[in-house]
């Protein structure tokens, strides 16, 4: 085995050095499309969501708008013109702030929030002010650094990264589910800083009243496995190579995210499939009601931006859905079985 690099660094420092230079450096993340981009309606459903979730915590005023992650602005524009004519008591109680660290990113939400608000801009979910809150996360999740953990014959060891390459140092065993059983060469991934978000919402909401949203595409069970993944001139690339140039993101473990939440206090409802969370929230209805007020070119791009968020095919069934609740508060729309065990 060839001698351990002095200069290789853990995956996950690896991962946040190179996703912050990507982000603060590449235009409006040219690289892929996400679902704010592909249809309004998406960002109308969210937007109903919280509503109806701000309905159900007693309307409190004031409260935080949050949304985490929130790329161009263009989800929270969209969610923000149907509270305007929608729910006006709820726009004039509502304090909207993002969570963004790249300056580029800061300059087009403030654009595209321009005719409804000038947004509170904060580095961390950690800085949010107290008080109640609703927090929207899409595609948050996935872009944090990951560790990734490899089950060996002489035990475990942990992938460092050096020269575009992975090398493997010892470590102690991670946290497994009880009773797992794993063939070597196996990995084991683990997000901490998802797991601190979960926490720290968790303990948020036994104190003050609280909803969290997250859409991201990943699991509902912890499994083992490789998701590293990097996304470069809008195609796939290999993860290592052109570090800082390329968008590296990772699947959610829906799991170990809902468990540090109910751990700390919050109860976790899902994960479901977006098709089916966007449907029961009216995805189609809506679709067509836009289709119906324009022309039949745009009526057909709404169409088929539905399809590509519901379809299980496309969208539907790899993003998974998830909402962290203060516990006395109902149930959230969309989540029909009610909570996670």
């Amino acid at each position: 085995m060839p001698a351990f690099p002095p200069h290789a660094q853990r995956l996950d420092r690896f991962m946040a050095q190179a996703n912050a230079r990507y982000y603060a450096t590449t235009p409006l993340l040219s690289d892929f499309i996400t679902a704010p981009e592909i249809s309004q309606v998406f960002g109308e459903l969210l937007g109903g969501w919280a509503a109806m979730v701000w309905q159900g915590m007693g309307c409190p005023d004031p409260f935080l708008l949050a949304e985490a992650g929130p790329g161009r602005g263009t989800l929270m524009a969209d969610a923000l013109r149907l509270i305007t004519r929608q729910m006006p008591a709820m726009a004039r109680a509502m304090q909207v702030h993002l969570v963004e660290t790249s300056p580029l990113m800061r300059a087009a939400q403030a654009q595209a929030l321009r005719p409804y608000t000038q947004p509170v801009w904060h580095d961390s979910v950690d800085d949010l002010p107290a008080g109640p809150l609703i927090l929207l996360g899409n595609e948050f999740l996935d872009a944090l650094p990951i560790r990734q953990f490899v089950h060996m014959p002489d035990g475990w060891h942990e992938r460092h990264v050096a020269d575009a390459a992975f090398h493997l140092a010892p470590c102690p065993a991670p946290v497994l589910p009880d009773g797992r059983a794993l063939e070597n060469g196996a990995v084991v991934e683990l997000c901490e800083p998802a797991l601190h978000v979960a926490r720290l919402l968790g303990t948020r909401m036994t104190t003050a009243p609280g909803a969290a949203l997250f859409l991201d595409y990943g699991h509902g069970s912890t499994l083992t496995g490789d998701s590293l993944q990097a996304l470069r001139h809008a195609r796939q690339a290999p993860p290592l190579e052109a570090a800082g140039e390329a968008d590296l993101t990772a699947h959610v473990d829906f799991t170990a995210f809902g468990a540090a939440a109910r751990q700390a206090g919050a109860r976790a409802y899902g994960p479901v499939t977006q098709g089916a969370f966007l449907v029961e929230l009216g995805l189609m209805e809506r679709t067509e009601q836009l289709a119906r007020a324009t022309t039949a070119e745009n009526a057909a791009a709404l169409r088929s931006g539905a399809h590509r968020l519901a379809a299980p095919e496309k969208m539907g069934h790899l993003f998974r859905v998830m909402a962290l609740q203060s516990p006395a508060l109902p149930p959230p729309p969309g989540f029909t079985k009610g909570p996670a065990a």
